[in-house]
């Protein structure tokens, strides 16, 4: 049976993503910081639930390690764990500038890094979870949106570095999703793109021919002029 590891799945998108990959058949990894809520999410899916702090480059590769361990392969890797920090550039401090570039694309580097021995026997796929903010300027989400077009353009190497080993990779940028880390923009939750909708993106990407490359990904909301 084909497995996936998602970071950041006990909630939000990284849940959403999961819960689908469940629904395909896939057996699941789920990791988070959060204990009480990965368990809560891993027992849902009847997955592995492994507490992780990605910051860290020895707890990627135990992540990793263990997902080996548990389901001897791997073929979906979904690098969903992030932190946003809205702000001004003249008021973020440096703690908080490091803390999303490491949570958002360093974490996602590591665990990649380590599980590309897996996707390459598998042929796998990696979905990098970027935004919208890393493609357009995001004032008052400068820092953030600059880790995510940092993780865009890892992905778009990683699609050409992995050319030969049938490795794909996507970066799914959407616009506000409606998830805990949106709380703060006010925006009602039918306003916002939802969960399920970047899961039902990435059930497609999965289903495209090995020959498809599809390195990035948009999604706006709906309005004129939204995000």
């Amino acid at each position: 049976m084909p497995s996936a590891l998602v970071t950041g799945g006990s909630s939000g998108i990284g849940l959403a993503i999961a819960r689908m990959l469940r629904d395909e058949g896939y057996d699941l990894t789920l990791a988070a910081r959060t204990v009480e809520r990965l368990e809560e999410a891993a027992g849902a899916l009847a997955a592995k639930a492994i507490p992780v702090d990605v910051r860290h480059e020895e707890e990627c590769a135990r992540l990793v390690a263990a997902h080996l361990e548990a389901h001897g392969g791997l073929d979906v890797l979904v690098n969903s764990a992030g932190v946003g920090i809205a702000g001004q550039i003249g008021d973020t401090s440096a703690k908080q500038f490091d803390l999303q570039q490491s949570v958002n694309l360093r974490s996602a580097f590591l665990v990649t890094r380590e599980a590309l021995p897996a996707l390459r026997e598998s042929r796998g796929y990696v979905i990098n979870l970027a935004s919208i903010a890393g493609t357009i300027p995001t004032p008052g989400l400068a820092t953030y949106g600059a880790s995510k077009a940092a993780l865009i353009s890892l992905t778009r190497s990683l699609v050409r570095e992995e050319s030969d080993t049938g490795v794909r990779a996507t970066a799914l940028c959407p616009g506000f999703v409606d998830t805990p880390m949106a709380a703060w923009t006010g925006l009602e939750a039918a306003a916002m793109i939802q969960p399920e909708d970047c899961a039902e993106i990435v059930r497609s990407l999965l289903r495209l021919s090995p020959a498809a490359r599809v390195p990035v990904v948009v999604v706006e909301r709906a309005g004129d002029g939204a995000v």
